[in-house]
This record gives C-alpha cells, structure tokens and sequence, in this order.
C-alpha cells in the first residue's frame, strides 16, 4: 500500500462523527492483520480484556478507549500490562481528542492530537512486518510529497487538457514552496494550507482567482497596507519565483482537498531537497513516472565525485589553519569565491550536495573561530549565486532552484542552531547562478559560467551514457557538433565523451577541473585510442574511480557499471589517486593511464595487424554466407548419401562449442565439386546457396553465386594437421575465464570465433589464464554486456614474456589436467565455466575446474613476475608497461 492510500484511510476514520468502531477499523487497515482476526475481535471472541472500553489482541495490542484523564488512563495501563505474561506490541489510549501510544518492543512513544494520527501511521508498520526503523531509512517525507504531488498533478493534468505544461509545472513548484515554507517558519505555521482552507470555496470554483491573487502579492516587495487583510501575513519572497504570470487553472473540490491534505499530512521539514528533486522530476515525466522512488543518486555516490574534486583539499586545508586565524580566514574568503556547474544536473542533486558541504565548512571555521576567542560577527561567504547548472528539461531547471532554496533555508536554521548570535534570513530568495534550460553540448559553457584562468572553478556531474548505437539523429548531431570536429573516428564513441571533451577545453587554460561518472566503455576497447588521443593532449587525469555499481538509495535499485574521471589541465595535479571501486581505498599514482592504472607514460593501445610478440597468427573463421545450404543438423547429416561423406567436416561456432551443439558443413574444392556435383542430394543444398546468394542486394554477394559450394571467407588452410584452437569472439562478462576449445584439423571454425591454426598447447594455457582475462577486460571492447574479442586489439597485441621450454611444460601439464577434468565432470562448457559473476542469478564455475584455472593462473603469473601480483590493476599495470616497450622497441 503507498504512504498516501494509509493517510488517507486513517484519515477517513479519524473524522467520522461516531468512534464506536474506531479500534477495528484502524486495525483493518494494516493488511497483515486477517479480516476474521477483527472480525472475533468485534464479537469478543479473541478480546482478552473483558473491561468495557478496552481491546487485547494477544501480541498485537492492548487498546482503552476513556473519557478525559488520558494520560492517567495510559499509566495504570502501563502498570497492568507489567503483570502479563505476553505482551501486546502496541499500546494505544485515546479520548478522541488525544491519544497516546507506545511501542512495547521498542520503547518508542506517541503524545498526539487524534486528528493528527493519519501522519503517524508509521509508527503501527510493525503490524504490517516492517519496523519504523527500516521504513524511515526509505525516505518516506520524500516519498509521501512525491506520492501527494504524483496525485495531484494527475488530476489537475485531466482538468487542465490543453494548459500549457510549463504553466502547469511552474504552479507545481509554486505550491511545493509554500508548502515548504509553512513548514519550516519561512512562513507562519500553516499559513497557506489555513489560506487555502478558509479562503476558496469547497468546489475549488474561486481557488484560481485565490491562488492567482496570492502569487501576485508573494512578488510584491512594496506594501501599501490596503491589501486585503488575508494576505497580510504572508512576506515578500523574490527569487523570480513568483514573477513569472500565473497560468489559469481549472480546479475541482478534489484537487482543493489534495492541495490541502498535502500541508496537512506531509512533513516538509523533513524533505531532502536533493532526493525530492528527482521524484518530482518523475511525477511530472510521464516516461519517468514508473521510476517514482527510484531515480536520485546517493549521497554517498555523489561524495565520490565531489570529494577528492575539491571537498578533501578543502578539508584538509582547514584542518591545517586551525588556530590560524589569517589562515581561517583566507578559506573562509576563498570558499565564497568557488565557482561550480553541473552541465547535465537533472534536479540538481549534485549542485545541492555541494552547496551543503560548502556551507557546512563555513559553519565549521566559524565555530573554529570562536572557539579561539575571536568574536567574528557573521557575514556569509558561500551563496546561491556561486552554483550553475545546465537542463535540458524546464521542469528539472525550475525544480533545481527550488531545491536549492530550500537547501539554503535547510542550512541557515542548521547555522543558528550551531551558532547562536549567526543569523541568515531565507527571505528574500537569493537568485541562484544560473541554471540554464538548454542542450549542454549546443551551448557555450564559457557563456553560461564565464571564467578567467585564475578562477577556481570546478565543474562535475552524472551526464547521460548512451552508447554510439543508441544516440538518436539529434544526439548524433550533437556529437558531430561537439566532438567531430576534434576526435577522428567520434561515430563510435558514447555519448558521454561529449561531457568529456567540452570539459577538457573548458579546463585546459584554467585553474579550473572537472569530474565525470561514466560508463567504464570509455576507458576501454576502441574508444581509448580514439577519444584519449585527443584528451591527453590538453589535460591529465587527477583521480579516478575504477569500475563499481551506480546504485541509489531507493528500495528498488537501479544499478549500471560505471568509472567516475577527475580531470585537470596538464601538470597542475600534484597528486593523483586511483581509487578501487565502490570502497574509498585508493593508491597515489605517479601518472593515471586512460585504462585507469598507475602509469608514468600515456599508454594507449592500439590495433596491430601481426603479433606483436611472436605469437601463431589468429584467423577469423570460416564465413559460408549460404542460406543454410551448405551447413548440415544433426538429422540433415544422417541422410547424408556415403558418397558424399569425405565431403563433410565439422562446423564449430561459438555457440556450439560453449552449448556442446553438433553441426557439420559441405566442405570441398572445384574439382571435387565437379566429380559429385549429379548427386542430388548436393544438387538440393547447393540450389539454396545459389538461390540465396542470387536474391542478395549485394552485388559482390551476387558473384558468389558463380561458385556455389564455396565459402565466401576462408581461412582454414588446405594442408594441415595439427590442432586448431578455438577463442569466440564474443564472451560473457560474467565467467572468471574465456572458454576455450581444441579441435582437429576435420573441424572447419564458423566465423564467430577465430581460430589459431597447429596452436601449441602451452597457448591455450596462456589465453585461459587470469593475466589473459585482465587484457580481455580493459584492453577489449563490449558487445552490449559482453566482451568482444578481436585479433587485431586483444591478441596481436597481449604482452607475453619470455618462456622457457620447462615453463611452457609446466604450462601444457595444466592444461591437460583442465581438459581432463571437462571430460571427466561432464556437461557443457557453458555448464561447466557458469556465470558467478551475473548480479542476477549467479551459477558457479565448476569447483574441480575452477581450482585446475587456479592453479594454471599462478604458474602464468610466476610467468610474467616471479614474486606474483597483489591484484588485477598490479597485472594490468606491467602488461602496459611491457607492451609501451615493445611498441618503443619496434620505433627504434
């Protein structure tokens, strides 16, 4: 049930005229309590108290329902219920007018008015299995506005057919203030709720006329003292909220009410501005709407942004004058002067983070201050106007600000609570920076942030991460805008690199930087040498975290794989961090490599046509483009006629190696084509091919008919017989090992694999091992989820050390004992190598043949340094340094 459906329930029953019923009907609203349970309760089947007035549910609740004296009455039941062996939950007394209420198991306790008790409903959740504990952690003030809002829009928008929808959300947010206001003392104490209760009429006909003459007078600065004494109380607010005219609505009796059921049952006080923001954004989105709850960002996450950007170097910096008062106050000077943008800032969750921070440093050097004996009167040093954001939604940019104010409202009464003589009015609203409605990557940033080189500027966000197949003809435009015109080879990057290189310009000749989440597919595959090439011309990279979970803070989560990319012009990083995923461990790097390891070169790999290292060549498979004429099923191949069976090999893709699949393919030269070319089976198969080929728009695949029983591709090579090892070229994400297999020389490889023709063993063992995988994961792109594996990016271009014969042994023993225990343990590859490391329904790798790679992996790693590696980013960072060498090497 939602937060709002329990309030509105509660409220149903606290304002009927007879309570006769009242205990039972509460009850009934909490679900987990039967029908039949209340229904014995109202008969007094199950009623343990015989006393007239009272109620005992065994476990559940002990009720007294009394005439005046509550809490005398509360008292001796308290003292009653000491006596009993078992104890009810709750306790609950009331004489309609107020009641009390506690929490056996918890301690907690209630001393409110009846009419208020639609507000507490939280506190009976035990009824229902959920503590209050748990349930506060879900945010529920927010999720309540957001719930009230999500109603009230719903309804205003079919009363409202043809407003305009800018009109329409502008009064949303109006609302959403006044609210706030008469919340949290920026107005009177129910102020406007009280304004909208005595002053419009029931049916909600005048609430427009009403509504209209408020908003008119909040913008009005001079009073003249012949306002209508109604308005009288309620202050001049500026902002340029109220300026704007208000668009006529239509309003009903049941919008009135939800306006009103909205300041009288919803906390605003205890709203975080930075979550409320993204669940109004998803009230008034209707493709947003089924996200309602889930579509903020942490705060926890944002701190990774935020903090080693500038927050820590504040920090520490403070830390560093205590005791100094010319130091304190030089920061104190400093951090009035910031400057911040998030050019993608949705509703504003980073700006509001980072505004909260700054104001609690300002909070925190003045009690330092004091604390020393230095009385400073109070003068404010962060404000609004240091913020800046860019939306390219006119609802997320109205409630940006509006999110901001009342952070700024939020952080004056935490600045008077702190620091008593400190006092900072919210009225009248201070304008923000700007937040500008507008497409990021169309406008200027140096026009809506103007910046000189010696401004500290910092700029940061979460921009949107569609990849290069998923952009729209707008956004593709908007890339051939923004980085076409810089980065060769822009069509295949995602769309976030945009953010990326708008950024590096902005910062390259400033004192400013800036930090991005992305997805990790930037700082891998393709798009490393195309996108760094550029990047590292102009900045360097200040920290970064290393792939870990996006998650927010709702119940539902919505998680994607991301990096988080710090930013700075060349050479002004005095110290670089690389950070280790989710966890804040992190390692100082002497230079940070666009494959985020610790580096003190640039490295980029780039695509090579032959082995760098003197490995076999790898080949792309075998491709028929035959309609099916010239691949054989199972069934297909039993008819096949005997004359024909030389004729046939097997046919390995990849996913029939990994699902054990048996096909089988027509394999043959000219001159034995022509020998069988009357048998009328191979006429059948090879009339499809010429069908196929013939019906084709390409006119290449057209002149292929010529030559009906032969591939189009072919790498096997004619004369051979030694073993073919076969490497997919697209992988799941989520084994420990890439699976591969052994094939003789009458196994013909489909082309999605690649095949390395007489491998030698010891080098299946070198791609199956954990160094391999490290390569495959950073140096390799992705196909969707999964990895997609190339000869010329991730093979031709795998360091690989010297090995000794007695290595390269060691090596070929392990790999037999691999395919060994495969044979022996049965079932597929796909079986076998399972899927641990799937989020959703994980299957572990075989234990026998997990232990075998085990082992392998360490006799690899002895391979490559003696001593072995600490982790993957330690194996990563030697495989770019041995392939740096080797790319020197090769210039020299």
């Amino acid at each position: 049930m939602a937060i709002t459906e329990y309030e509105d329930k509660i409220k149903e029953i606290v304002n009927r005229e007879n309570h006769s019923g009242f205990i039972y009907d509460f009850l009934s609203i909490y679900d987990r309590i039967s029908k039949a349970t209340i229904t014995k309760l109202r008969k007094g089947s199950n009623n343990l108290s015989k006393v007239p007035g009272e109620v005992h549910l065994k476990n559940k609740l002990y009720f007294k329902e009394v005439s005046g004296q509550v809490l005398q009455s509360y008292s001796d039941l308290e003292e009653k219920i000491k006596l009993l062996k078992s104890k009810p939950r709750y306790v609950i007394v009331t004489d309609y007018d107020q009641l009390l209420a506690k929490d056996e198991k918890t301690g907690d306790t209630l001393d409110i008015k009846f009419k208020e008790l639609p507000r507490y409903f939280d506190f009976f959740l035990a009824w229902n299995g959920i503590e209050k504990a748990d349930f506060e952690k879900e945010n529920p003030a927010d999720l309540k506005a957001a719930e009230r809002f999500a109603k009230l829009f719903d309804e205003l928008a079919n009363d409202n057919e043809d407003a305009d929808r800018h009109g329409l959300n502008l009064f949303l947010i109006r609302l959403l203030f006044c609210l706030f206001a008469e919340d949290t003392n920026i107005f009177a104490p129910d102020l406007f709720t009280n304004y909208l209760k005595q002053m419009t009429a029931a049916d909600g006909s005048d609430m427009n006329e009403r509504i209209s003459e408020l908003f008119v007078f909040l913008d009005k600065k001079e009073r003249t003292g012949d306002e209508p004494a109604y308005l009288k109380d309620f202050p001049y607010v500026n902002g340029s909220l109220f300026t704007e005219p208000h668009l006529h609505l239509n309003f009903s009796s049941k919008t009135r009410q939800l306006m009103i059921d909205a300041g009288e049952l919803v906390g605003w006080a205890s709203v975080n501005p930075d979550i409320l923001g993204s669940m109004l954004q998803a009230v008034a989105s209707e493709d947003k709407r089924s996200h309602l709850g889930m579509h903020y960002t942490s705060v926890p996450n944002i701190m990774k942004v935020i903090k080693p950007l500038f927050l820590d170097e504040l920090r520490e910096e403070f830390e560093n004058s205590k005791g100094n008062q010319k130091k304190l106050n030089e920061l104190y000077a400093r951090i009035g002067k910031i400057k911040f943008m998030d050019p993608a800032c949705g509703s504003g969750n980073f700006l509001i983070i980072t505004y909260k921070e700054l104001r609690q440093l300002e909070i925190d050097i003045i009690k330092e201050l004091n604390n020393m004996g230095i009385s400073t009167m109070y003068v404010p040093s962060v404000t609004l106007d240091q913020f800046y954001g860019i939306e390219i939604e006119d609802f997320a940019c109205d409630v940006t600000r509006l999110s901001l104010w009342i952070a700024e409202h939020q952080m004056n009464v935490k600045l008077h609570q702190e620091i008593k003589d400190a006092v900072r009015p919210t009225l009248p609203l201070q304008k923000a920076g700007a937040i500008v409605c507008g497409n990021a990557l169309r406008l200027d940033w140096n026009e809506v942030l103007p910046h000189d080189k010696d401004d500290e500027v910092y700029l940061f966000g979460n921009p949107p991460y569609l990849g290069s197949s998923l952009q729209d003809k707008e956004q593709k435009e908007d890339m051939k805008l923004t980085v076409g015109s810089v980065v060769d080879g822009y069509k295949k990057l995602d769309y976030i690199t945009g953010w990326l290189v708008k950024g590096a310009n902005y910062i390259q000749h400033s004192n400013g930087c800036c930090s991005f989440v992305s997805t990790n597919s930037v700082c891998q595959g393709e798009q490393v040498p195309i996108l760094w090439k550029y990047l590292l011309k102009i900045i360097e990279i200040k920290y970064a975290y290393t792939s870990f979970s996006w998650n927010n803070s709702a119940k539902n989560n919505a998680a994607v794989k991301v990096i988080i990319l710090g930013l700075s012009r060349k050479g002004s990083a005095k110290l670089k961090r690389i950070y280790y995923g989710s966890s804040n461990l992190y390692m100082d790097a002497k230079s940070i490599s666009p494959y985020l390891t610790d580096s003190d070169k640039n490295i980029i790999v780039e695509k090579s046509s032959k082995n760098l290292f003197g490995l076999p060549t790898m080949y792309r498979g075998n491709m028929p483009t035959d309609g099916g004429g010239l691949i054989l099923s199972p069934d297909e191949y039993r008819e096949v006629p005997e004359e024909l069976k030389p004729v046939i090999k097997r046919f390995v893709g990849a996913k029939d190696m990994l699902n054990g699949l048996q096909r089988y393919v027509l394999w043959m030269d000219k001159n034995t084509y022509n020998s069988l070319q009357k048998d009328c089976f191979l006429q059948n198969r090879i009339s499809i091919v010429k069908k196929m080929r013939l019906e084709s728009r390409k006119k290449s695949t057209n002149k292929l008919a010529e030559t009906p029983w032969k591939f189009e591709f072919i790498s096997h090579p004619s004369e051979y017989s030694g073993n073919t090892l076969i490497v997919p070229r697209v992988t799941s994400s989520n084994r420990y090992y890439l699976p591969l297999v052994l094939e003789d020389s009458n196994t013909i490889v489909s082309d999605t694999s690649t095949a390395i023709y007489d491998s030698p063993l010891w080098l299946m063992g070198l791609l199956e091992s954990n160094v391999h995988m490290v390569w495959i994961r950073n140096i390799g792109g992705k196909l969707k989820t999964d990895y997609r594996y190339s000869s010329d990016l991730i093979y031709n271009t795998f360091p690989v050390p010297e090995l000794s014969t007695r290595r390269k042994n060691e090596i070929e023993d392990l790999v037999l004992k691999i395919l060994d225990i495969r044979d022996e343990e049965g079932g597929t590859l796909a079986e076998l190598y399972g899927s641990p490391l799937a989020e959703k329904n994980p299957k572990p790798m075989n234990p026998r043949l997990l232990k075998a790679h085990q082992e392998l992996d360490a006799v690899v790693d002895r391979a490559y340094k003696s001593g072995g590696f600490k982790d993957d980013s330690e194996r990563l960072s030697l495989l770019l340094k041995m392939y740096s060498e080797k790319i020197a090497q090769q210039k020299k």
